[in-house]
């Protein structure tokens, strides 16, 4: 898988967080059956651009830490995506790193944990996993702690 990193912030983030979302998504990629070729986008973002893109997209007016869009994510009445599994484009996360600063000393971990956290939740959103029912919400904090753990995210 392709893992492609942006950042919007007007500083450059430390280059080794870049090498572990990679890892970290390509680790859950290969966990999660992710077809060979597939691709995913994670951007770096201040509170004020995510708070924009909730707001345009969720009509919530609020920064939050993590957004993901699926590109392969047909709505109502729209027709499936259709393509080959080599041009699998599954989506956009975007992180607040701001925020995720804050969450990381608020919850007394690194923020490479934090923002290792936030992309692997963008990208099982992006798979499919969701978190609206108690059970659905199990799954997919199991899954998420056992990809965590396995490329040395665990909680502390």
């Amino acid at each position: 898988m392709e893992c492609f990193i942006n950042n919007q912030l007007d500083k450059e983030p430390d280059p080794a967080l870049e090498r572990l979302l990679t890892e970290l998504l390509e680790q859950a990629a290969r966990q999660e059956g992710v077809p060979h070729g597939a691709e995913v986008s994670v951007t770096l973002v201040n509170d004020a651009e995510i708070r924009r893109l909730n707001r345009t997209y969720r009509g919530v007016d609020a920064p939050t830490d993590v957004l993901s869009f699926p590109l392969r994510d047909a709505g109502d009445g729209e027709p499936p995506i259709k393509g080959g599994e080599e041009d699998l484009l599954l989506g956009d996360i975007f992180i607040s790193l701001e925020t995720a600063e804050r969450q990381a000393a608020a919850y007394g971990h690194s923020l490479e944990r934090e923002v290792g956290f936030l992309a692997l939740h963008g990208f099982l959103h992006l798979l499919g996993y969701d978190h609206d029912t108690p059970d659905r919400e199990e799954v997919m904090f199991r899954r998420q702690e056992e990809i965590l753990g396995k490329v040395g995210l665990a909680r502390g």
